[in-house]
């Protein structure tokens, strides 16, 4: 045996075991299914952030105060209110034709019958659009500051301002209904409550912890 040939049996490199097969009998790629590191060297737990520490877990629920449950409660009592004053204004209407006539004849005392229907007929429009829109906005500002939302409660402020507002200009008015004037009146009292509830401290805790982030 020549020398060249022990060379070459001494410097052969011994068998190296075969890559386990991947999914579908392929090659698996170098390092496939190892686990991220995480710290002191052992394997990350599953879900556990890149970077080690705890995974991120949602803050516990904030539960409403007494004032926000109160204020809640009104809220639905004060759209009750608008609902019922809907319904008299449209029952009123009637009696508000007439009135639309004389004012009507007064402007012009050509004007047809047509233009009269015309004006009566824009007139439940426009109550029963103002009605809808006062029950909606009630709902509206008890869901969403029941969730502890902080711009619900200025929307909750600066409506009832001109709750109040409309509701004193209404009594300006000669033609409007001693039914429709209470109601309006009863709904001025809730909204002041209403404010009185959700500016108080236990309120404005309650909307800073529900204004923080949820998770941490």
């Amino acid at each position: 045996m020549s020398s060249n040939e022990g060379n070459d049996m001494t410097s052969t490199p011994p068998p190296q075991e075969p890559d386990q097969p991947g999914p579908g009998g392929y090659p698996a790629y170098p390092g496939a299914g190892a686990q991220p590191a995480g710290p002191g060297g052992y394997p990350a737990h599953p879900g556990t952030p890149a970077g080690g520490g705890h995974p991120a877990t949602p803050r516990p629920e904030v539960p409403q105060p007494g004032p926000i449950r109160l204020a809640v409660r009104l809220m639905w009592t004060g759209a009750a209110v608008s609902l019922i004053s809907l319904v008299v204004g449209l029952a009123t209407l009637g009696d508000a034709k007439d009135q639309i006539r004389d004012d009507l004849v007064k402007d012009d005392p050509n004007v047809s019958q047509s233009t009269i229907d015309a004006a009566y007929a824009v007139g439940i429009v426009v109550v029963v659009v103002i009605g809808s829109v006062g029950v909606f906005l009630w709902l509206w500002m008890a869901w969403k500051n029941g969730q502890g939302r902080s711009w619900a409660r200025i929307v909750a402020t600066v409506l009832g301002a001109l709750n109040l507002l409309f509701t004193l200009l209404s009594f300006t008015q000669p033609s409007t209904e001693s039914a429709s004037l209470a109601l309006a009146l009863v709904n001025v009292v809730l909204a002041i409550a209403i404010l009185t509830l959700l500016w108080r401290k236990e309120s404005s805790e309650f909307y800073d912890a529900r204004s923080r982030p949820q998770y941490g």
